[in-house]
């Protein structure tokens, strides 16, 4: 059973009232940064991989 348009709706609107905008914005905005130093860190490590590759042949 999927939850309707207005079932999230109201959830939305509860999170609003009980959180406010700003730390919701603030915790969006920290989810982004971890996803971004996420993001960096994998492409840091498949780097290292093919520089050890390199150097073992």
């Amino acid at each position: 059973m999927f939850p309707s348009w207005l079932q999230i709706l109201l959830v939305v609107m509860l999170a609003l009232i009980f959180f406010g905008r700003g730390k919701i914005s603030d915790f969006m905005t920290d989810l982004a940064s971890g996803i971004k130093s996420f993001r960096k860190g994998m492409s840091d490590d498949d780097d290292t991989a093919i520089e050890d590759n390199e150097d073992k042949e």
